[in-house]
């Protein structure tokens, strides 16, 4: 499938999707949010994929929503005669743009993301969404709504807050001031900061080169536990856990990663089937 605003390959288990609109700083535009659903999509049914990684092009990761493609909703809604049905279309067009970064924390794969420059407003709705996060030492983070009159509405506000303190994000999100990599770094929402692109991407790459050589079905669980004990009560999760050992503890990769052990080499493991997408999301 190809894309308008970012590209897709998936070599050696590591699906890369790539922003790719670097002259218009990797703003988001409305065929952006289709593409983000459509990719994952792809990458969901191609079984050769174990670990996806999200990086940029040009100076800056994006600079966010690009306000002037949204010019026909605002004026869809102004010619409506009724208020209370433009609400609730405005309504279900945010959950729509939410299923876009919504997609990356359902996705069954790690999702890392490397970030250069800019990350502004949808931009940290995006990275939010993602298992790891990495970036350069000039990469900075705005949570640009409250600079224009909004309310953040895609995931930051949501998410950010089981990543950094709770503090740190409401000054961030009350002020729209800029978080700069080593403060980014000393809270916890960067794994690692490095001086270039080049070297992020050499680092980003090797991470999901070492994932993608683990247990698919171990990593799959390893996800399902973590982003289910991040919303329920630890109770709730350990009862969870037992559910899913029940099922998946004993495959065919424990049984191999076993017999590599004993006999002094790499395990190999096989791909995990795809969905048989028995129902399809339509644009």
């Amino acid at each position: 499938m190809s894309y308008s605003t970012l590209d897709l390959s998936i070599d050696h288990h590591i699906a890369h999707i790539q922003l790719n609109r670097p002259g218009k700083l990797n703003t988001l535009v409305m065929e952006f949010w289709q593409d983000m659903v459509d990719a994952f999509a792809e990458i969901e049914s191609a079984a050769e994929a174990r670990v996806v990684v999200i990086s940029s092009t040009g100076k800056h990761f994006t600079a966010g929503l690009d306000l002037n493609a949204f010019g026909s909703i605002a004026a869809d809604m102004q010619s409506s005669t009724d208020p209370a049905r433009v609400r609730e279309q405005m309504r279900n067009n945010v959950r729509e743009m939410q299923e876009s970064f919504t997609v990356i924390e359902k996705c069954r794969l790690p999702v890392l993301v490397a970030v250069q420059g800019g990350c502004i407003g949808g931009g940290v709705d995006l990275i939010s969404a993602c298992d790891m996060r990495y970036c350069t030492e000039d990469a900075f983070f705005c949570i640009q709504e409250i600079n224009i009159g909004m309310t953040a509405d895609v995931g930051t506000l949501q998410r950010l807050p089981h990543l950094v303190p709770s503090g740190v994000v409401r000054e961030l999100a009350y002020t729209g001031r800029r978080m700069m990599s080593a403060e980014a770094r000393e809270y916890g929402l960067v794994n690692r900061v490095h001086p270039d692109q080049e070297s992020l991407m050499k680092d980003v790459m090797e991470m999901a080169a070492v994932i993608a050589s683990k247990s698919p079905l171990a990593v799959h669980g390893t996800k399902e536990m973590l982003n289910y004990t991040r919303d329920h009560s630890v109770d709730d999760a350990l009862n969870y856990m037992t559910v899913w050992q029940s099922g998946m503890f004993f495959s065919n990769d424990l049984f191999e990663a076993a017999k590599a052990n004993a006999e002094k080499r790499e395990p190999v493991f096989d791909n995990l089937l795809p969905p048989r997408k028995l129902v399809k999301r339509h644009p």
